[in-house]
């Protein structure tokens, strides 16, 4: 297979390409299910100061491409809303540019929150995705089992959001 990507831990002087990505991929992804106006409104400057935080708290891993540029990242830990009590760790996000995707870069990504995830003496790992974001058969692919369906607001609009879970870690294929 030709890889033409690499994944690394990501630092803070990443947190700038980082943010670029998330805003991007959140406005090609969620077109037509976020509020347009709230997807206008994001900002690379905001979203560049909370991965900045993220990068000292969270694990954070970032793709490049083979020029050195991100394409995409991934962020995990430990399960942060203490409502599923199974699962240990959670893979808190993870987004990939839209010319990149469907290329192995988001499977590789979640090996690398995985990988953290077991090096943590974690077992099991959840992930939460809206319910309307074709991405969710992804989970479905490596072998994640929908267990829950959350009710959350985004800029006053409901949506459902699912959540998936790997009992064993060691299954995630």
């Amino acid at each position: 297979m030709n890889k033409n990507f690499k994944i690394r831990k990501a630092t803070e002087p990443d947190a700038k390409a980082i943010a670029k990505v998330h805003v991007d991929s959140w406005r090609t992804t969620y077109a037509n299910i976020v509020p347009d106006e709230y997807l206008t409104n994001l900002s690379y400057e905001n979203r560049e100061q909370l991965w900045i935080k993220n990068i000292s708290n969270d694990v954070v891993f970032v793709a490049e491409n083979n020029e050195g540029q991100i394409i995409g990242f991934s962020s995990g830990g430990k399960e942060r809303s203490g409502k599923y009590l199974e699962f240990e760790g959670e893979l808190y996000a993870i987004y990939l540019l839209k010319e990149c995707q469907g290329q192995g870069i988001g499977r590789a990504l979640v090996t690398a929150i995985v990988e953290e995830i077991k090096a943590m003496g974690l077992r099991s790992i959840l992930v939460l995705v809206l319910k309307d974001n074709s991405f969710h058969r992804f989970y479905e692919a490596l072998g994640g089992k929908k267990i829950d369906t959350v009710e959350i607001q985004i800029a006053g609009k409901k949506l459902d959001e699912l959540a998936y879970g790997w009992e064993d870690i060691r299954n995630i294929c």
